[in-house]
């Protein structure tokens, strides 16, 4: 069985999934739009609706979020063990409530965020690390 990587995700091949379809599924786990897979994978935006539907098929899903669900308890993808302790690592050194903000400048100050939003932007700066 082969492996494929991207962003944090960490995808199997050979498990019911086509190549092309793992990718996105796992770029829809990073948390990106379809347009931004488009762009990241150098196709068109209609191609990654179709291979998204074709996963979703496969699973027997219907929305993204069952989509990455389901493959994550097939085991299909999995979290990139390294970015999880990186994050986990981070999160412990600068405690619970530095982790989770987002320092944000103009005349609103600072302003606190969701968890997930900072989780997101925590992962994508670890995948460009």
């Amino acid at each position: 069985m082969n492996a494929l990587t991207f962003g944090n995700w960490t995808g199997s091949l050979g498990m019911g999934l086509a190549e092309r379809e793992l990718q996105c599924v796992m770029a829809v786990a990073c948390g990106m739009t379809s347009k931004e897979v488009a762009r990241e994978l150098g196709v068109a935006k209609d191609t990654v609706d179709k291979r998204l539907l074709a996963a979703s098929t496969k699973l027997g899903v219907i929305k993204r979020a069952q989509l990455v669900a389901e493959a994550m308890r097939r085991q299909i993808i999995a979290p990139s063990v390294m970015a999880l302790i990186a994050l986990l690592t981070t999160h412990a050194v600068l405690g619970d409530d530095q982790a989770m903000r987002i320092r944000r400048g103009g005349s609103g100050g600072e302003r606190k965020v969701e968890t997930r939003v900072a989780t997101r932007r925590a992962e994508c700066a670890l995948a460009v690390a």
